[in-house]
């Protein structure tokens, strides 16, 4: 029997092509997870092209139905508390059941020098990194606890444990989602629902290659010179893959991680986690 046969996810942020949402909501379906994939309406451009997220998730979640799955494709803006309500609403009539939360979707509003940063740009990050993950699990817990436990997992950053210039509203609101998962995980262990944060750092995902193509512009490097930089501080001086912190993902929402909770563990490479 897979790993997690008969346990309903729900991912958020998950439509990116190239993203750490999409690659989780992969893994969890392959290892027998019912999976509902979730991200904000409307459209992205990417590599000048243009993308509609909802198309996107429901391509992906008819894949994962082709390959033998379970999957359900839902809008979720996380910043709107209608908008949690309806998709965990949906979610529960159509399962009947959460058993495992990723908290994914993320905002780089603010990726800019501390003095630079609007207020504007400060409150987007706290809406989607924080506020939307805060009231996900006000929404999960119940459901949890009804049903003898669950897993939540905050997806931070090694944003998450120290700081890189240029890129501090992120870095407060992951500091203080982990703080999060240290506060449900110390209050809900008691109701079997374990709380943990995965914290990537360099991964070849496409908001990472957004933000390495503006740190480039800023240098006045090329993107290859940028990267080569970035990486050398690696201890395996290369980059991840959104599939190395999915498997992170599913240690911890499988039976391996049943006595893991509050932690916060690094997909890195060994990156130094600054200041």
């Amino acid at each position: 029997m897979a790993a997690l046969s008969g346990q309903v996810a729900l991912i958020t942020g998950a439509s990116a092509p190239r993203g750490i949402g999409r690659a989780i909501a992969q893994r969890l379906a392959a290892d027998g997870a019912a999976v509902v994939v979730t991200d904000i309406a409307g459209n992205f451009t990417l590599d000048d092209a243009t993308h509609d997220r909802e198309t996107l998730l429901t391509e992906m979640a008819a894949e994962i139905e082709a390959s033998g799955g379970t999957a359900l494709a839902l809008t979720l803006d996380v910043t709107s508390g209608e908008d949690i309500a309806r998709s965990v609403g949906e979610t529960m009539s159509r399962f009947g059941r959460i058993d495992i939360l990723v908290n994914n979707a993320g905002s780089l509003a603010g990726s800019a020098s501390f003095m630079d940063t609007t207020p504007v740009q400060w409150n987007t990050s706290f809406q989607v990194n924080l506020l939307g993950p805060v009231i996900l699990c006000q929404a999960v817990i119940p459901a949890m606890r009804s049903q003898g436990g669950g897993r939540i997992i905050n997806i931070g950053s090694t944003g998450s444990l120290g700081a890189e210039p240029g890129f501090g509203a992120y870095t407060a609101m992951k500091h203080a989602l982990a703080a999060l998962s240290k506060t449900i995980a110390s209050e809900e262990g008691q109701h079997g629902i374990l709380c943990n944060t995965v914290c990537p750092g360099f991964i070849m995902t496409d908001m990472h290659m957004a933000a390495n193509r503006r740190l480039a512009t800023e240098a006045g490097l090329s993107i290859e010179a940028l990267q080569a930089q970035r990486y050398a501080t690696v201890a395996t001086r290369n980059a991840g893959q959104p599939e190395d912190v999915a498997a992170a993902v599913a240690y911890l929402a499988g039976p391996g991680g049943r006595y893991v909770t509050g932690t916060n563990l690094p997909v890195s490479g060994g990156v130094p986690y600054g200041i």
